[in-house]
């Protein structure tokens, strides 16, 4: 049996896990860039308040492996509350965190490395604070750290593959079932890989492509 009958036979599971798979990330990708940019701006606008803590909890954070964190919110965190949670929400709400940290870290150091004779430059030229933010920083730091922004929702992406050992029954969890069925290993596999090549490789060529175009030190420019 074939990669490609594998998938012809077995796309209505495929399919599903993949929804899964895709669910999850889209929770994932959208709590980590809308919170975690608002952290990276509160961070960097509130240094001592917010932005120590920040840095704390991101390298404590730094130090826990995934599966361990993961793990210890799914299984001893419910015992001790007595509460029973989708293994869905747990996965989303740990990998949040985790997306949540990273992207307030790169927000929050691309706002601290910002030049500051762009924005005296601007006052010089009358512009309003307002002005300056939309016509000048938020251009330029959006030039910097949207290649990273990407590159880290691409190993989000990936991290996503742990959700399968708590449960969830995204793309790879999908696989392993199928795979216990047949047991065709290098098919079902070498057909998920297809997978997230096709949806990795464009993202990861852009990130790529916009940081050797774009990031570079600002103040060499």
């Amino acid at each position: 049996m074939s990669v490609f009958d594998i998938l012809v036979k077995y796309y209505p599971a495929f399919l599903g896990g993949l929804w899964v798979t895709l669910q999850l990330s889209m929770i994932i990708w959208a709590s980590g860039l809308l919170l975690g940019g608002a952290l990276g701006i509160a961070g960097w606008r509130s240094p001592i308040s917010v932005g120590i803590p920040s840095r704390i909890t991101s390298f404590i954070l730094g130090g826990i492996p995934l599966l361990v964190f993961l793990f210890w919110l799914h299984y001893p965190v419910q015992a001790m509350f007595n509460v029973v949670i989708d293994p869905f929400y747990t996965a989303a709400f740990t990998l949040g965190i985790i997306n949540i940290f990273g992207v307030a870290d790169i927000v929050r150091g691309a706002l601290d490395d910002f030049p500051r004779q762009y924005l005296l430059a601007a006052k010089v030229t009358g512009l309003t604070n307002k002005q300056t933010i939309f016509r000048i920083q938020l251009p330029l730091i959006m030039r910097q750290i949207t290649p990273s922004l990407l590159m880290l929702q691409v190993t989000m992406l990936h991290t996503t593959l742990f959700a399968s050992l708590i449960s969830v029954e995204e793309i790879f969890r999908v696989a392993q079932r199928i795979n216990a069925q047949i047991y065709r290993p290098v098919e079902i596999y070498t057909a998920l890989g297809l997978f997230f090549l096709a949806v990795c490789l464009p993202v990861n060529a852009i990130a790529l492509t916009l940081r050797d175009k774009f990031t570079r030190n600002l103040s060499e420019q």
